[in-house]
């Protein structure tokens, strides 16, 4: 079976996903930096635009999946970058050097990420995504951004790293269009091969879209977020891993999943509620649980990197056996 896989396929898959990551982080850039020109604000600039544009490739892939009649793959990269995010992203990064807790999260952004959560399985009990839940989803997209915007101005916090900001402070008014052009033209073009090649290997594979979704997918765009959350631990900044999380998290089901719904009325794989939805919320309750047994030590230690990063191994084990 795997030397019927084109290799065209596979180059289209690899390609990809190093172009859109690539791509993003150009686009990033340009459209933070036209922004900061237009005289907006570095905080409306890092709760919107940084913020979103880091969730950049899963929403291009997730459109250009949608429009090609491959919704399921859409919406398994949502909740497989979830799924990814606390087990690999988390679980690695733990192991690299424990995690310290940043305790205003257990009141706030937790808590926000298990009732958006919940409200990810309420759109998908009918298994059916339509425009009436992606604007349900979107509603509670704005709501949340909102909230985020509030607590950031009451405690006049940054949510612009350093490097970010001097790229931003470091770039002209031309390159900056430049790049938000070009990394928009970039992405979709990426998103459009990455989309093509995975729906290829699923169909040659005899597995289902879903699948690619949940794992080739899921893991390839969720790679910038394990590769910044590991550089920051190496550089002992690694107390932002959690809070990237969480929110790429939020954005994965507020600003991605509903995109499908959007295009096109997309019935939902019956395992994507029931396996892969139960799956997501769970490791979501886990992150809970280890912040309220690790409160007292105020770290994410070695031993909960491994239990979580074992979840994620079994859970990817578990897919192929069951496929």
């Amino acid at each position: 079976m795997l030397s019927e896989i084109s290799l065209l396929e596979v180059g289209a898959v690899l390609a990809g996903l190093v172009l859109l990551v690539w791509s993003a982080d150009k686009f990033v850039i340009g459209a933070a930096a036209t922004a900061k020109h237009a005289g907006l604000s570095p905080l409306v600039i890092g709760l919107t635009i940084v913020s979103i544009g880091t969730s950049a490739p899963e929403m291009f892939v997730s459109a250009m999946a949608a429009l090609d009649g491959a919704g399921n793959l859409a919406i398994g990269n949502a909740l497989g970058s979830n799924i990814t995010n606390i087990g690999l992203v988390l679980g690695i990064t733990a192991l690299v050097a424990p995690i310290p807790l940043q305790r205003s999260l257990l009141k706030r952004e937790i808590p926000l990420l298990l009732g958006v959560s919940v409200l990810g399985g309420v759109v998908l009990l009918d298994l059916t995504l339509d425009m009436t839940d992606a604007i349900i989803l979107l509603v509670a997209f704005l709501f949340a951004l909102y909230l985020m915007f509030r607590q950031s101005s009451e405690e006049n916090a940054s949510v612009i790293d350093e490097d970010e900001l001097k790229a931003m402070e470091n770039t002209n008014l031309k390159v900056a269009i430049f790049w938000l052009v070009v990394g928009l033209a970039l992405l979709m073009v990426s998103s459009r091969l990455l989309v093509w090649g995975a729906t290829g290997i699923a169909q040659t594979l005899g597995v289902s879209e879903l699948i690619i979704g949940l794992t080739i997918v899921a893991i390839g765009t969720s790679l910038p977020e394990l590769a910044a959350s590991v550089a920051s631990a190496l550089k002992g900044h690694h107390d932002i891993a959690i809070g990237n999380v969480i929110g790429s998290n939020l954005f994965n089901l507020l600003a991605v999943m509903p995109i499908p719904g959007f295009l096109a009325v997309t019935a939902v794989d019956p395992m994507a509620l029931y396996r892969d939805y139960t799956v997501m919320m769970l490791m979501t309750v886990f992150l809970l649980l280890l912040f309220v047994v690790n409160f007292k030590s105020g770290i994410i230690g070695r031993i909960s990197g491994t239990l979580l990063t074992l979840s994620y191994v079994g859970y990817l084990a578990y897919l192929f056996i069951s496929r």
